[in-house]
């Protein structure tokens, strides 16, 4: 049973920072995408970030490329989501997702705008960024 936790989020000035954290247990780390999502109150669910762990490859929505960065730590099964520079506009709740997708499948820019394959999620964190 795969299992995620997210943790890391709280209160921060515009220009501020935040790192959250996505815990995962129950299956094999390599084989599966680990994505950020984001819901603000009144607005669609959207995919901010993703990692193919088994790869390495990465993928940013243009709001958050260059102030973001996603990582994982393999020994850990942790994937991070280090923020920096945080705007009011990225105030929301955060969830980390996973997808069973081992490397040379779907493109991640392509998956992360699939919601639907991403089978299990976290409980999400609040990220609140005052101007």
């Amino acid at each position: 049973e795969v299992q995620l936790v997210e943790s890391g989020g709280g209160l921060v000035q515009a220009g501020g920072s935040l790192r959250l954290s996505c815990a995962a247990s129950g299956f094999t780390f390599d084989d599966y995408v680990i994505g950020w999502f984001r819901q603000a109150p009144g607005k669609e669910r959207e995919g901010v970030s993703c990692v193919s762990v088994g790869d390495g490859s990465t993928w940013y929505h243009y709001s958050v490329k260059g102030r973001f960065t996603i990582s994982s730590d393999n020994a850990k099964n942790t994937v991070y989501l280090q923020m920096n520079s945080l705007k009011p506009e990225d105030t929301a709740v955060y969830y980390c997702a996973a997808v069973f997708s081992p490397p040379g499948g779907m493109s991640i820019a392509t998956m992360i705008y699939d919601i639907p394959k991403f089978g299990s999620w976290g409980q999400g964190t609040q990220v609140t960024v005052s101007s």
